[in-house]
């Protein structure tokens, strides 16, 4: 049975800094096109960062927000610096992209429960 569980979230003021990870078991994902996604209160999931070939980013996280993966712990990571409050969100991991573009959360096959994310002002 393959299980993503994500950790890290929390919550932390505003400027600051959080690491979540995202740890698969069941399968290895080498090779294939990983993503985090967020949703908060009352909008829909959007797109935050994917690792494939290369990473991509949201425009919204660009420069403050690092994804990368350990293929050996196969394991992914999401390193989130300069925090703001509109960060606030539950943040899933999804692994496995089988169809559409990397950005879009119907493409990929297997997601975690998600850990909440709190950025105090």
């Amino acid at each position: 049975q393959v299980q993503l569980v994500e950790s890290g979230g929390g919550l932390v003021q505003a400027g600051g800094s959080l690491r979540l990870s995202c740890a698969a078991s069941g399968r290895t994902f080498t090779g294939r096109t990983m993503g985090w996604f967020r949703q908060a209160p009352g909008k829909e999931r959007e797109f935050v960062a994917a690792i494939g070939g290369s990473t991509y980013y949201a425009d919204s996280v660009k420069g403050r927000f690092t994804i990368s993966r350990d293929n050996a712990k196969n394991t992914m990571y999401l390193q989130m610096n300069s925090l703001k409050p509109e960060d606030t969100a539950v943040y899933y991991c999804a692994a496995d992209l089988r169809r559409g573009p990397y950005y879009s959360d119907y493409g990929y096959d297997y997601w975690g429960q998600g850990t909440q994310v709190t950025v105090s002002s």
